[in-house]
């Protein structure tokens, strides 16, 4: 996907997710990978009229492995009080649901008064995940991709593009 497909992806997602939120809303960017998304989803959301607020939780289910662990490491905690507040867990990539299901957890356990969720590609899965997301940006194929935030040990997030390994 080039990185003009992924800027107008992330332009529509962000009109359709702006109705849904206000100004009080807490974007939680999901570390590291989510990091490239929700940097152009928030600036994407202040062209649509919404001024989020920002926080990040920083999971760990993969480290520098293909597969995920099975298991989901908190790393960093939230930094500003949600309690009352609607919370956009926003990620790069939905595939086993492992990470998603946890932020969306820990975020409504933080008192979040609903807690929506937003990933740029959701990959398919074999088997029924925890949790779906609200909004996608993309229905991406099943294979390794790389690429806006997407990675392959460490290596390959800062491409503007999403490309496949495999």
């Amino acid at each position: 996907m080039s990185e003009a497909e992924v800027a107008a992806r992330v332009e529509a997602l962000a009109w359709e997710i702006a109705p849904r939120i206000d100004d009080e809303t807490v974007a939680v960017c999901l570390l590291t990978g989510g990091l490239w998304f929700c940097s152009d989803l928030m600036r994407a959301l202040a062209r649509a009229g919404r001024h989020v607020r920002f926080d990040a939780l920083w999971l760990a289910s993969y480290g520098d492995e293909r597969a995920s662990t099975g298991r989901c490491e908190v790393r960093a905690d939230l930094q500003r009080p949600l309690v009352g507040r609607r919370a956009l867990v926003v990620d790069d990539v939905f595939d086993t649901g492992l990470s998603l299901s946890e932020a969306a957890r820990l975020v409504h356990d933080a008192g979040a008064s609903e807690v929506l969720t937003a990933v740029f590609a959701r990959k398919p899965w074999p088997t029924p995940r925890a949790i779906e997301p609200q909004f996608v940006a993309w229905e991406a194929p099943a294979r390794y991709l790389v690429g806006y935030g997407m990675d392959a040990g460490g290596r390959l997030r800062g491409l503007p593009y999403i490309g496949a390994l495999d």
